[in-house]
């Protein structure tokens, strides 16, 4: 695309360093990217064992009789 432009405007631009700089570019983000996905999804999961051990604990509360002294029930 880039050389058709360059051609059609009939300029004498070296366009490959600046095509190598976009693909470099666009493997940086791609990186970012999959680095972010990752974050994302253990923070999904995390999320997820948190909210289970949570109900796990609320549920071993109310089967000894409500919550102990001194911690406020919800």
């Amino acid at each position: 695309e880039l050389c058709r432009i360059n051609e059609e405007h009939k300029v004498a631009l070296d366009l490959d360093p600046y095509v190598k700089k976009l693909l470099n570019a666009r493997r940086r983000v791609v990186l970012v990217n999959n680095i972010l996905q990752n974050a994302q999804e253990r923070l999904r999961r995390l999320n997820h064992s948190v909210a289970k051990e949570t109900l796990r604990r609320r549920a071993l509360l109310e089967a000894a009789g409500g919550y102990p002294q001194g911690l406020p029930g919800k």
